[in-house]
């Protein structure tokens, strides 16, 4: 067992989840989660949208919601961390307790619902780390309480051009009211065509490209994933990112698994990944797809690039792992290379989408 199996999960498990994470953050600030060195297997490397990714994982946004540890999280592996979300003004989220670990399922819970520092806050910090290497993702998102939900998606890209490597339009959380309803056709175009107007403009002020993806729910029917796919090819957005949590309970063993609000971890991994290999089926093989839901190990990385992710994303396995866990992922992957004779993580991409996406979710 590894030191954070043994001493600091069981220390992390005896006090509330969200308090954990507050003092996971402390940690990653003062710099006592070590580094991984940078000799990541050539193998692993992504050329997309315009982007170098140094391996293909990521972190999801979530865990560093202000953009406090970026760097930090990039030092323990990762190939991209996504920060966020982040709303225009600052936003204390829903009542608590709202963060709830599933132990017996490796899963966990939340209704935060958004709760986040603000715009100014997060571009001061953003700010304070100008010119440090490493490919960061902005996560934005509307305030709960908005009059024009589309304007809020808007002034994040307008705030952040200058800081993000890309943006991430998230419509999927179930935790903000009414928010999965803009993923509806007809909003959703009028959402992409302001957002894509306002980063065409600002890339001009910038000076360079600043790649749009779109985070979309697990629990859409296959109806909802055609005209999503529909907007999406239309609008020309530089890729997906499938799944957001899901509101719907598979099977569950934890009492805790009754709660409200979006889950995610192990017992998300089989829905997203079929709704992945229905989404790469339908945008072709040309448009990037980050695979979320269920990540923890290696095989179930390898099974999200199988199924058509280019890139892949995890965060709940981290609670139960451990920093640790990125660095055993790459080795991971580098070794299933090896088992299947392939010359790079790109060659694996959607080598198992027409299996997974005949799956019942």
């Amino acid at each position: 067992m590894s030191l954070f199996s043994r001493l600091v999960r069981p220390a992390l498990f005896r006090v509330d989840a969200e308090i954990a994470h507050g003092l996971a953050l402390k940690t990653l600030s003062a710099g006592l989660h070590g580094r991984v060195a940078a000799d990541a297997d050539p193998r692993l490397r992504r050329e997309l949208f315009g982007l170098s990714f140094p391996n293909p994982l990521g972190l999801a946004a979530g865990l560093d919601k202000n953009g406090e540890v970026p760097d930090a999280l990039l030092g323990l592996g990762f190939g991209f961390v996504e920060i966020g979300t982040v709303t225009p003004r600052p936003q204390a989220g829903n009542a608590k307790p709202r963060l709830f670990r599933l132990v017996a399922d490796h899963g966990v819970i939340n209704r935060l619902g958004f709760n986040n520092d603000g715009h100014a806050a997060l571009a001061a910090r953003l700010a304070a780390r100008a010119g440090r290497p490493g490919i960061i993702g902005i996560n934005i998102g509307a305030n709960k309480d908005s009059a024009d939900r589309t304007a809020d998606y808007v002034a994040g890209i307008r705030t952040f051009a200058a800081h993000a490597s890309y943006f991430t339009v998230n419509v999927s959380s179930p935790n903000t009211p009414g928010l999965r309803d803009l993923q509806a056709k007809d909003a959703l175009d009028e959402l992409l065509a302001r957002v894509l107007a306002a980063r065409d403009e600002e890339e001009e002020r910038v000076g360079r490209r600043l790649p749009i993806l779109l985070k979309i729910a697990p629990d859409l029917p296959e109806a909802g994933l055609a005209d999503i796919a529909e907007v999406a090819l239309s609008r020309a957005v530089d890729g997906l990112l499938v799944t957001n949590t899901t509101i719907g309970r598979p099977p569950l063993k934890d009492p805790a698994g009754k709660e409200p609000g979006g889950l995610s971890g192990r017992p998300l991994f089989r829905l997203s990944t079929i709704r992945l290999a229905q989404m790469r089926r339908l945008v072709g093989p040309d448009m990037p797809l980050i695979g979320i839901g269920g990540v923890e190990n290696a095989e179930t990385a390898f099974a999200k690039i199988a199924a058509g992710a280019d890139l892949i994303q995890f965060y709940t396995a981290l609670v139960y792992e451990g920093p640790g866990l990125v660095a055993e992922i790459l080795r991971g992957l580098s070794h299933i290379l090896d088992r299947r004779g392939l010359p790079s993580i790109a060659d694996a991409v959607g080598i198992e989408t027409e299996r997974w996406a005949a799956e019942t979710p």
